[in-house]
């Protein structure tokens, strides 16, 4: 079952605050709520919030600054929930990176209908960085590789060499090839270094499919290795 997504309240008013918590739980949302803007950042920071909802007018700092403190590592959906309604002050949180703004009074049904509607655009986004080949999935922008949907931790070396047989699945790449390709700024390295690599891509690839056998990489003798991207 998918986690529920995290929703990270900034708002100094606790009824605001209860009702906006309220309205998302009830929705199946995972809530946490902060008084402070400078806790927002390193909340963020610490991972596992898909999206915050942020006061512009908190006692310590403007939503505005927090704002700009997190776009400064990550790219998490904000939300602004503010009383002014200024069209400059609209303006100067969308250039800031904001994805929405609501004004209070605000209906907390639409503040939830708009919380979807981010989330689905970041997951829509998400998944078109995501080229689909067989059992594998390939982020090159992001330097991600899963397998058979789990997210695969990799070296930068392993990844070379899996990005490498995903590019051409089916085909013969020789060690020279390989070398070429993902070790070409390394001064030492030689055949077994690839030999080495593939062993341990191996040990990773059989760990999440739950299997014994050799695994989608193949060997061919004298030649080199080729991935069964289905396998």
């Amino acid at each position: 079952m998918a986690a529920m997504p995290t929703i990270l309240i900034a708002e100094d008013e606790p009824a605001i605050a209860d009702t906006v918590a309220y309205a998302l739980r009830a929705e199946g949302f995972a809530v946490e709520h902060l008084l402070l803007g400078g806790a927002v950042a390193p909340r963020v920071k610490a991972g596992g919030v898909d999206l915050v909802v942020l006061d512009v007018g908190l006692p310590d700092m403007t939503g505005f600054d927090v704002c700009r403190a997190v776009r400064a590592f990550c790219d998490v959906p904000v939300i602004f929930l503010t009383a002014r309604a200024a069209e400059l002050d609209r303006v100067l949180g969308l250039e800031l990176g904001a994805d929405d703004y609501v004004v209070k009074p605000f209906s907390p049904r639409e503040l939830v209908a708009r919380v979807r509607a981010r989330l689905r655009r970041r997951d829509q986004a998400a998944q078109a960085r995501w080229q689909r080949i067989g059992a594998f999935d390939l982020d090159r922008d992001g330097l991600r590789i899963r397998y058979h949907g789990h997210l695969l931790e990799l070296t930068r070396y392993e990844y070379g060499v899996l990005e490498a047989l995903l590019a051409r699945p089916g085909a013969v790449l020789s060690r020279t090839q390989l070398m070429d390709r993902v070790w070409a700024d390394a001064l030492e390295s030689t055949d077994r270094t690839v030999d080495t690599h593939i062993k341990t891509l191996r040990a990773k690839l059989r760990a999440m499919a739950d299997g014994d056998g050799e695994g989608p990489i193949r060997t061919h003798r004298g030649l080199g290795y080729s991935l069964d991207a289905d396998g």
